[in-house]
Formats: C-alpha cells, sequence, structure tokens
C-alpha cells in the first residue's frame, strides 16, 4: 500500500510540470497549424495525378481496342465491336472531359488536362 501511495504522490507532484511543458510546446506549434492554405499546389498535385491516370486508362484503351481487333479476327465478332467501341471510350475519355471543360469555360481553374489542342 505503501509503494501505490508514493507513486501517485511522485505523479501528482510532476503532473504541474509535465502540462507546463505541454503547452508551452503546444503554443509554440500553434503558428504551424495557421499556415496559408496554397490552393496551387494542391491543383498541380491532383493534375498530376490525374495525368498518370489518364496515361494508365490512354494505355488501357488502346490494348482493348488491339483485343477486340484480335477478337474479331478468331470470328467472336460481336465481342470484338464491343471492345474496340469501350476501348475507344475509354482512351478518348480524357479527351472528352477536357472538351467539356473548355466548352464550358473552366478550363483555366481545371486540373485536368490532356495538352494542346
Amino acid at each position: 500500500m505503501k509503494l501505490i501511495k508514493q507513486t501517485s504522490r511522485k505523479i501528482r507532484s510532476r503532473l504541474p510540470a509535465i502540462l507546463t511543458a505541454a503547452a508551452i510546446l503546444t503554443l509554440n506549434a500553434m503558428p504551424a497549424f495557421a499556415q496559408a492554405f496554397n490552393s496551387t499546389e494542391l491543383k498541380t498535385g491532383i493534375s498530376n495525378s490525374l495525368a498518370v491516370i489518364m496515361m494508365f486508362g490512354f494505355v488501357l484503351g488502346i490494348s482493348a481496342v488491339i483485343y477486340g481487333g484480335f477478337a474479331i479476327r478468331r470470328g467472336d465478332v460481336d465481342q470484338g465491336k464491343m471492345s474496340i467501341i469501350g476501348g475507344a471510350i475509354i482512351a478518348a475519355a480524357p479527351a472528352a472531359v477536357f472538351a467539356f471543360y473548355k466548352i464550358f469555360g473552366i478550363d483555366a481553374n481545371s486540373a485536368v488536362g490532356v495538352g494542346n489542342f
């Protein structure tokens, strides 16, 4: 019993010092939490991520079109046509989305881009 009481006394005696140290560290770190939000960096990151996704989509779309050609050659015309149409949609999707951005005039603030038309 005596050990428990002595330990609790030591903890209670250190508590104000620990709380003071925690408060000082928190107050010193507050300017780091108030950093200015930079939307340009966010747009750049999103744009780069979308560019990578669009590249993979383009490659997959082209491979689907090629697979459709081989399916038609094997005699499976219906499967080949569907594969070609699906591959063309997948490969052209970024260009279509960017065209809609251009049409509605929001391309300046968008994170979508497929290069210069």
